[in-house]
């Protein structure tokens, strides 16, 4: 294996923009010093230590929430995953076998899901979140996994920190290296991955950095984006080959060519331009979008993001992901844990 060595190039951002968004006084990691890309290490058994049950578990902070077909499954700090039957108002704290902080998760029906975050780690549930086990890990990379997407209960890929790609093609059962399919010799950091309609696989990271892929993760090309800034999302709409990408200070993004070209989509906030970082985004069952971040951010498009409607919740807190309650109510996930909120993301009963 090589020595460690650090980054080169330009001076790198903070490894965890996503996070360092949401919650600027958790320092992460620090300076990291980054292990040159090594083959990957498999998790083992031995020495599990488990996250620490609490009754507050719901309520620290939270960094992504999905469906597992009804259920509701959050992940977030100090390995807590939550999981509510009954549409936000009560939530378990599932056995989950890691203390690291955990950043994002995705379930391909209502019993297989995967979470992702710290020491490379990826987590993988067989009953709807409840239980959890540790497929991977690789301390050598020193450094997270920020997103994960499955095609089926068979294939996916992980993405995060330094260019890291790693794919399965079974379930889980071994993992790959796959960051050589990408042409990111400055090993940007990749944030979110995501599947467009008709189209394949897309994926957006730091210094705008973007790749699609027409065959599901095979082959990438990179892209020249409209953005130098970090990107921290993308999502694809209910339209054909049609995307947003979003990121720093409200950037928002547009395309309906599978990031062929590109257009800015305006947010307007009551006192101006909305200038807070977005950094998740859910596509609802009517095709409409809702994008959150930073001071409370909640837009919302119905006209599939050629607009939006900004809300800024009055306690400003930030906002790391959104899915819908599946009662016309929403589900936040950020500082201060998982929250129930109307459509526009205002408090019930206010």
């Amino acid at each position: 294996m090589n020595e460690p060595v650090m980054a080169v190039g330009r001076a790198r951002q903070p490894v965890l923009r996503r996070v360092a968004l949401l919650v600027s006084a958790l320092s992460l990691l620090g300076s990291v010093v980054l292990s040159a890309p090594a083959l990957a290490v498999a998790a083992t058994t031995t020495d599990v230590i488990y996250a620490v049950e609490s009754a507050k578990a719901s309520k620290t902070l939270m960094l992504d929430v999905a469906h597992a077909g009804q259920r509701l499954v959050a992940v977030g700090d100090r390995g807590h995953i939550v999981y509510s039957d009954d549409q936000g108002n009560t939530w378990t704290q599932a056995k989950v076998p890691t203390r690291q902080l955990l950043t994002a998760v995705f379930f391909v029906d209502d019993k297989h899901g995967w979470a992702v975050g710290h020491d490379a780690q990826i987590l993988a549930s067989e009953d709807g979140g409840s239980t959890w086990t540790r497929q991977y890990e690789d301390l050598t990379r020193e450094a997270p996994l920020l997103d994960v997407w499955f095609k089926d209960a068979s294939q996916g890929f992980a993405v995060g920190a330094y260019g890291a790609l790693l794919e399965t093609t079974d379930g889980g059962k071994h993992w790959e290296d796959a960051s050589d399919r990408l042409d990111n010799e400055d090993q940007f950091h990749l944030n979110a991955i995501t599947a467009v309609k008709d189209a394949g696989l897309f994926i957006v990271g730091e210094a705008g950095s973007m790749f699609r892929s027409a065959d599901w993760g095979q082959t990438w090309e990179k892209l020249e984006g409209p953005y130098e800034g970090s990107l921290f999302g993308v999502i694809g709409t209910a339209q054909p080959s049609t995307l947003l990408a979003y990121g720093l200070r409200g950037n928002l993004y547009r395309s309906t060519d599978f990031g062929g070209s590109w257009e800015q989509v305006e947010l307007k906030a009551a006192r101006g331009a909305l200038e807070f970082g977005l950094s998740g985004a859910t596509l609802l069952p009517d095709g409409s979008i809702v994008i959150v971040g930073n001071g409370g951010s909640v837009v919302r498009s119905t006209d599939d993001g050629v607009t939006f409607s900004v809300f800024n919740r009055p306690d400003r807190i930030s906002v790391a992901a959104v899915t819908a309650a599946g009662n016309g109510n929403l589900i936040l996930a950020g500082q201060g844990g998982v929250r129930v909120t109307t459509a526009s993301g205002a408090e019930l009963n206010k």
